[in-house]
């Protein structure tokens, strides 16, 4: 089992454009979109992240109630 961790696409990578600027909860981190080049994601949108992939796209209320359920697990 993986632990996926929601987080909003704030902007994507310009000047490297397998990489995308993803907020985590406050946190602004870089993260690699290569493994969703068939879909659109841009910022705005919500991604599911493993390990600095972008492992889906999901909506906002998915990302939220992920985002509860850690806060409820105490991560």
């Amino acid at each position: 089992m993986c632990l996926g961790i929601p987080g909003e696409v704030i902007q994507m990578g310009s000047d490297q454009p397998g990489l995308a600027t993803v907020d985590v909860q406050g946190a602004q981190r870089a993260i690699n979109m290569d493994l969703l080049s068939d879909e659109q994601v841009a910022p705005g949108d919500w991604v599911l992240i493993h390990l600095g992939f972008a492992l889906s796209k999901i909506d906002k209320e998915e990302a939220e109630a992920a985002l509860a359920f850690l806060t409820d697990v105490g991560t």
